[in-house]
This record gives structure tokens, C-alpha cells and sequence, in this order.
């Protein structure tokens, strides 16, 4: 970490009030916050107390006066073949109508509202206006089972509903509304009303009178609509949204509104790099924490254009992402590592460097960064790849390079230092001290966590203390589940969660640490490393491998000289204790629409379990993979 980051840290962590006062000043306050942050009822925080703002306000309304013909909002569709750009009048034109809607439909202030869509603008025209009239929104990723659906409705308890007809993934009509239908007759408490964008897909959609509303219909009523901003507290919610817990019951990180902005606007400046008037092109969802943050909230907050794009990174060819960062002239683009692992895999002639001469910085998250598929993008584009780490409940990053603050070098791997604000610890799980260099630990904050980060559980502050701050008796430490390591210059390396740990024979293996030493491998694309059963040992390593050339693997003696140059390399970079007992070779490793690995379901099968919930899945013909490659 250079002197100048540094010093930047170093103040935020030891005069966080200081720090947090100054970037404040970005932001639009109705009325000026009293107290920047308020602990004294440990570990929670609130920050800028007293203070009244808006969300929607300090993303589109304060723009209007410099910004009313800039884009704000570019839309492309791969699926429906759909473009359309909204500038910040037109958006905030959209807001008004459906905030107008709202309040007909009996949404306010403090009521929550389920929004279950895909990628489309008027998800975002809903998202906006909850928090223009003080409702709370939780955006549910669309496709998710109903019984997903219901258990999220009963969590929160919504005024109103608002969803599509359909959403399309691959060409293929996913439609929305029957699993809307069945959800609301499972949950206990249904949505007064369902309010339907019908966007022409689903041509045999049912509608339940009373309760169903066609937006196109009621629209019409409101097209002139004006509806004031909702000045709230800089602590009252402003959305929801739902994490994977160890129990059955939803868990609703709550989010604030004054700590949020804040945090957005910092992180896009010291974080992202971004300067209004830019174009910033996140190619999540809105049904995910990367969407709320940089698709919907974080870019607009500083001025830029966002783009909502709905489709997949390969269709129509595996060159419609960098077609995008060219027609609109995109400077900043955040993604994932396995977005970028598939177009690894996808012949070099679509990434054409012409198209992406006004790209300025990749950043990716979502998972680990792995360093063969950091070094192929970093050399393919020839800009900044920024490695971020961070999750749901912090809303923004916990690790990252800070370019905007200090141009330090990246290590291939490694999500750099700890950001601003947040007083990160590694702590060694045997003795509850820090761990020194190069000493494996739990990644760990030190609280008050900063702004943006989650409030509470919502409707549970037991379980949001229980579940993060209980790991180390005597003391309130923020715990993330992952393990780490720092180097001696700083570094840090996330090695994997804490529940992805191997215990062979005594010696405890992290799955992230196997699966780095296999990637190194040259014909090796991507890797899942689990733990197995074994009645001798505890458990034994699996290796489930997606190689280069498929082909290659499918031999049985192309297989066992693959599988055997794959032990030789975890013995040299890790020692024997690290190999696995068998590598399996498969098509596709199954994963959740968000790119996250579904280790405990290839676990489960490799085990002879059922593989359980599966209602996040990408592509069910990956767990036929992981079965066939298990029968071989």
C-alpha cells in the first residue's frame, strides 16, 4: 500500500468521523445530518443521524439542471432485440408515472414492495420510485422458484407486487407469471396487489381480478404525474435483499439510505474511477447485490449513464459485450470471473481491440479472481483488471486497489488491501489473535462497519448479531466466513469460505487453494475442488475440471495422463496432501445465474445425495455432467 493510500486509510479507520463528513459533502441533504455516526448500541451503527435525503433525489432529480439531456439510462435487449437510451428527463419522467401508480395502488412510506422482473428498464423505474415515496424495495432475482418466492413475500410483507409477463434467457420465454400466481397462494401474506408489465411474451398469461393491474392500462392515467421526493431519515430502509442463510428462513440484509449514498458516490470516485457524464456498464442483474450498487444506484448517484443489458455474453456471438462498450462508448465495466472464464473459451477474434478503445478499467467480482483468467483479460484488453471482494450484507467493497486514491500495482489473484472504512483483520482461528504474514485467517471487520453496509436483518436484529458478530466470544467482530492470507507487501489472497474447508486426516485444505494449483494447468479452464466422505481419512478432495479441449478428455487414456499431470501439479505447488484422490473432466460445473459454484450440490452428488435446492440453478445440464463424469 502506497504512503498516499495509506495515509487515506489510515484516517478513515482512525477518524472515521472526519473522514465520513468530508465525503458526505457529495451528496444532497434536505436537512443536515447532526451526528455522523452514532455506536452506542454496539454493533450497531447508524451514520449521518439527523440528517434527511432521498435516494432517487441524488440520482436523477439533482441532475436535471446540468444533466436533463444526458443519457441516463441506455437499455439493450439481446433477447427481444430491444435498444432504447432514456435520458435523465425522460427517467425521471418514468419515475414519476410509476411512483403516481404506487400511491394509487396504496404504497407508503415504509411499506415494502416485491419486485420480481428481469432486465428491463421499468424494473429500474420501480426501484427508483420506492425510494422517491420512502417504500422499501426487495428486488427478487426473476426466475426464482415460487416456493423461493413465497418464503421471500412472507418475509416482507408488501403492499404491492410488480413483475413482467415473462422474462427470455437464450431465446427461450421464461414466463414469470405463474410462479407469481403459485408464490401468492403459498404465502401467508399476499400482496394486495400484483401490478404486471406485459411485455407481449407469455400470450396465454392469466389475470386474477381485483388483484392483478396492467401497467400499460393504468399508466395512461398517470402520465402527467408529479410526485414529490419523500424526504426520510438517513436510516430508514431503503431496500431489502435476500441472502442464502444456514436456516430455511429468508435472510433480508437491510440497507440504509444516507450511509448507502454516501458509500455509493465514495466508491465510484475511489473505487471505480468513474466522473459523470461517463458510461458505466455492469453486466449483472438487479436481482443481485452488484446490480443494486452498480447498475442502479451507484453510476446515476454520480452522474454517469448505466447500462441494463438482458441477455448473455454469447449470444448473438461472443463479441455482443465489447459491441456494446463501443456503440455507447463505455469507460467503466464490472463483471465476474466466471462472465470472462466463458469468453476465455470463445474464439480470440471477437475480442477486437478497436472496439474497446474507450474502456478504461475492468472490474471484477463475485467470486475469486483466479490468475490464469486474469492474466488472458488484462493482456486481451491492455487496461487496469481490478480484482474487488466484497458481499451482499457490505453492499460495496471490503478489498480492492483504490485507483482513484493511488495508482498501486496489482498482484495477479489478489483483491489488493483493505478499503476505506473498513478495519480488516485476519484472525487465526486456533488462538483468536491476528495472524501474522502469510499465515492462513478469517477475514474479519473490527466495527463499526462503514456506511452502505447492512443495518440489520430485517425484522431480526438477534439473528443479525448471532449470524455475523458471534464467531469470537467476549468481543464483536464482523466475521465474513472466508479465509485469507496476506503477503509481506500487504496483499491479501481469499483462499475460500470457511465452510469450504478440507479436513483430510488432520490437515485442513481450503478448496480455493487446490483449485488455484490445478487452474495453473494449461489445459485446464475452470475447477471445482470438494470435500468427500471418506471412512479413513474424514474426507477426501474431488476435483471436478472443465478442460480446454473437451475432446481431449474423453478418451480413458486421455483422461488418466490428464488426471495424472493434474496430481504432479498439486504435488509441486502444494505438497501430496493437497491431491486429489480422482479429477473428474465435465462439460460445465453447475452454477447459480450469478456465477456462484454450487459446491455443496456436486458435493451432495458425489456423496450419493440428493443434490437439494436447485432453484437458483444456471443450466440443469450440469449436474447431468457431474453425474456422468461420477459413473465413468
Amino acid at each position: 500500500m502506497g504512503e498516499r493510500l495509506q495515509a487515506f486509510y489510515t484516517l478513515s479507520i482512525q477518524e472515521p468521523e472526519q473522514f465520513w463528513s468530508k465525503e458526505a459533502e457529495s451528496i444532497y441533504w434536505h436537512e443536515p445530518f447532526k451526528q455522523v455516526l452514532d455506536y452506542s448500541r454496539p454493533p450497531f451503527a447508524k451514520w449521518f443521524v439527523g440528517g434527511k435525503t432521498n435516494i432517487c433525489y441524488n440520482a436523477i432529480d439533482r441532475h436535471l439542471k446540468d444533466r436533463a439531456n444526458q443519457a441516463a439510462l441506455v437499455f439493450v435487449s439481446t433477447e427481444t432485440q430491444q435498444e432504447k437510451i432514456y435520458s435523465f428527463s425522460q427517467l425521471h419522467h418514468e419515475v414519476n408515472v410509476m411512483a403516481s401508480i404506487m400511491r394509487e395502488l396504496g404504497v407508503k412510506k415504509g411499506d415494502r414492495v416485491v419486485i420480481y422482473m428481469p432486465m428491463i428498464p421499468e424494473a429500474l423505474f420501480a426501484m427508483y420510485a420506492c425510494t422517491r415515496i420512502g417504500a422499501v424495495h426487495s428486488v427478487v432475482f426473476g426466475g426464482f422458484a415460487a416456493h423461493s418466492l413465497a418464503a421471500r413475500i412472507d418475509d416482507a410483507k408488501p403492499q404491492l407486487m410488480i413483475t413482467a409477463d415473462a422474462g427470455s434467457r437464450g431465446g427461450k420465454v421464461v414466463p414469470y407469471k405463474p410462479l407469481v400466481d403459485e408464490a401468492c397462494q403459498k404465502a401467508s401474506f399476499p400482496p394486495e396487489h400484483v401490478l404486471i408489465i406485459n411485455r407481449g411474451l407469455d400470450p396465454n398469461r392469466t389475470v386474477i381480478k381485483q388483484r392483478d393491474v396492467n401497467y400499460g392500462d393504468i399508466k395512461e392515467k398517470h402520465l402527467n404525474a408529479q410526485v414529490n421526493c419523500e424526504w426520510v431519515d438517513s436510516e430508514h430502509p431503503s431496500y431489502i435483499l435476500y441472502t442464502s442463510g444456514t436456516t430455511g428462513k429468508p435472510k433480508g440484509v437491510q440497507r440504509d439510505t444516507g450511509g448507502y449514498l454516501v458509500a455509493m458516490s465514495a466508491s465510484i470516485q475511489h473505487i471505480y474511477c468513474g466522473n459523470a457524464g461517463e458510461t458505466f456498464f455492469t453486466t449483472s442483474d438487479i436481482g443481485w447485490v452488484v446490480g443494486h450498487s452498480y447498475i442502479v444506484y451507484g453510476p446515476l448517484i454520480s452522474g454517469m449513464t448505466t447500462v441494463v443489458y438482458e441477455g448473455l455474453p454469447i449470444r448473438p456471438d461472443p463479441g455482443i459485450w465489447w459491441d456494446v462498450v463501443n456503440k455507447y462508448q463505455v469507460s467503466i465495466m464490472f463483471s465476474s470471473p466466471t462472465a470472462i472464464r466463458v469468453l476465455k473459451k470463445q474464439d480470440p477474434i471477437y475480442l477486437d481491440k478497436n472496439k474497446t478503445r474507450s474502456l478504461r478499467y475492468l472490474f471484477l467480482a463475485g467470486e475469486p479472481l483466479d490468475e490464469p483468467t486474469a492474466q488472458w483479460i488484462t493482456q486481451s484488453l491492455n487496461i487496469p483488471v481490478v480484482d474487488n471482494y466484497w458481499q451482499t450484507e457490505t453492499g460495496w467493497p471490503i478489498l480492492s486497489a483504490m485507483l482513484g486514491v493511488d495508482n498501486t500495482p496489482r498482484k495477479f489473484g489478489s483483491p489488493s488491501f483493505p478499503v476505506y472504512g473498513y478495519n480488516v483483520q485476519l484472525i487465526n482461528e486456533s488462538t483468536g489473535e491476528p495472524a501474522k504474514d502469510n499465515e492462513k485467517g478469517l477475514l474479519a471487520v473490527i466495527p463499526p462497519l462503514p456506511p452502505g453496509c447492512l443495518s440489520t436483518i430485517w425484522g431480526d436484529d438477534e439473528r443479525f448479531v448471532k449470524t455475523y458478530f458471534s464467531t469470537f466470544k467476549d468481543k464483536y467482530i464482523y466475521s465474513t466466513f472466508d479465509w485469507g492470507v496476506r503477503d509481506t507487501d500487504g496483499y491479501y489472497f481469499i483462499l475460500g469460505r470457511t465452510d469450504d474447508v478440507i479436513n483430510v486426516a488432520g490437515h485442513r485444505l481450503g478448496t480455493r487453494e487446490i483449485e488455484e494449483a490445478i487452474s495453473s494447468h494449461h489445459n485446464v479452464v475452470e475447477v471445482a475442488v470438494v470435500g468427500v466422505n471418506d471412512p479413513i481419512k474424514g474426507q477426501k478432495p474431488f476435483a471436478f475440471v472443465v478442460s480446454k479441449d473437451n475432446a481431449y478428455a474423453k478418451s480413458k487414456a486421455d483422461r488418466t495422463q490428464l488426471e495424472n499431470e493434474l496430481f504432479q501439479t498439486v504435488d509441486q505447488l502444494l505438497g501430496a496432501i493437497a491431491r486429489p484422490a480422482r479429477v473428474f473432466f465435465v462439460s460445465i460445473l453447475p452454477k447459480t445465474r450469478s456465477g456462484k459454484l454450487l459446491r455443496r450440490s456436486i458435493q451432495a452428488l458425489a456423496e450419493g445425495r440428493d443434490p437439494g435446492d436447485l432453484t437458483t440453478l444456471d443450466d440443469p445440464t450440469a449436474l447431468e455432467s457431474i453425474k456422468e463424469s461420477l459413473m465413468q
